[in-house]
């Protein structure tokens, strides 16, 4: 019997489940600034997320009004997807294929995601936005949703 999974597919690839970053995710839990937790740990999507919502938060653009905060929310969105991807591809993703919402440790990458479609459609670039979206569809459909983009 071919086991099924978590989104239904019976041939498609398993979900990948990243390992916890234990020590990045307790220091964001306990408060500590993500900047001090990204630059003790380069590694974690989930520290660059946390920069780039804050920058997101600040910057507050409508499309096409650009400031400094929504271009620093794009490259730290840039760089938290970048080391997702790398983390997603040493635990077997091939570039397609459920990364599950709902596994916490998978939340980094997809933040980060979330976060570089909404600063790629402050700047304007369509189809940036678009890429991200379907990245994160093919992730997870639920995941859009989670992060204020359906």
């Amino acid at each position: 019997m071919i086991g099924m999974t978590s989104f239904g597919d019976l041939l498609g690839p398993q979900p990948v489940l990243l390992p916890e970053n234990i020590d990045a995710e307790e220091a964001l839990l306990n408060k500590q600034d993500p900047v001090q937790v990204a630059a003790a740990h380069p590694t974690a999507s989930i520290a660059w997320a946390y920069l780039a919502e804050g920058a997101l938060e600040r910057g507050d653009a409508a499309e096409g009004d650009v400031n400094a905060d929504i271009i620093a929310a794009y490259a730290f969105a840039r760089t938290g997807y970048h080391r997702g991807l790398d983390l997603l591809r040493r635990n077997g993703w091939k570039g397609f294929g459920p990364v599950p919402w709902s596994h916490e440790p998978n939340q980094g990458f997809l933040r980060s995601v979330g976060a570089l479609a909404k600063a790629a459609r402050a700047i304007g670039e369509s189809d940036e936005f678009a890429r991200c979206l379907d990245l994160l569809e093919d992730c997870d459909p639920r995941a859009a949703a989670e992060l204020g983009l359906d």
